[in-house]
């Protein structure tokens, strides 16, 4: 079966592009060429470039794989020549000229889910509510490394409209995680179905790449697969 082989992982807020290795793990084991982005979460347009520039770095077809906020950057960058698929993971996608702080319409974060300002324009995750909302299924180590590492991302991230939606164009799947806080899975599958995607759902929190990395490399080799025969 002819199969995609270049893979860019790109991560979401209060993260870092170190919660990918398992998947990475997987993928490459079996003979995928994995590039992860690290996002500087200072602004947008600064993780807009981030991406473009590991993708621009791929020597052919590529899918562009994104967890939660690297959902709405896939769909921007996403529309470049090389990239042959979309993989949302726990994420949701934007249309043209929706900024992230429109997309939760009427199924906000659950309770769990608390957000801190930190007094010059970038949120944090609440250390107190950290486990509970965004890595439940983690053991307490994996979740507290989680806590402890997360970088903070700038607010005005949040309200900037998207300049372009590639999952118009381009095959799309997503994992739905089924125990997610921050993103709640009625709004996954809300925005899995407005862009045509192909769904898997996982019982897992909002950290589904690090508690199910089998299940979501599963899901990523199938769009490559899928995304090669078409």
């Amino acid at each position: 079966m002819t199969t995609i082989k270049n893979i860019v992982l790109v991560h979401g807020a209060f993260a870092d592009g170190s919660g990918w290795r398992p998947v990475y793990d997987r993928l490459t084991a079996k003979g995928y060429k994995v590039s992860i982005v690290q996002n500087p979460l200072t602004s947008w347009e600064d993780d807009i470039q981030a991406t473009r520039r590991v993708l621009a770095r791929q020597d052919g077809p590529t899918i562009l794989v994104g967890h939660s906020y690297g959902g709405p950057i896939i769909t921007e960058v996403g529309t470049d020549d090389k990239v042959a698929g979309l993989v949302y993971v726990a994420s949701f996608a934007p249309d043209v000229g929706e900024p992230l702080s429109a997309l939760y319409g009427d199924h906000p974060p659950a309770a769990e889910w608390v957000v801190e300002e930190a007094g010059d324009g970038f949120l944090f995750v609440s250390p107190d509510h950290f486990k509970a909302g965004f890595s439940a299924d983690l053991s307490d180590a994996d979740a507290a490394f989680l806590r402890d590492s997360q970088v903070p991302i700038a607010a005005s991230a949040f309200g900037v409209p998207a300049k372009g939606a590639a999952w118009r164009t381009k095959p799309s799947w997503m994992v739905v995680s089924t125990q997610d806080r921050s993103i709640v899975p009625e709004l996954q599958r809300i925005h899995a179905s407005k862009i045509g995607a192909k769904v898997t759902e996982i019982e897992g929190s909002h950290a589904v790449f690090l508690s199910k990395p089998d299940e979501v490399a599963a899901v990523i080799e199938a769009a490559a697969q899928g995304s090669a025969n078409r």
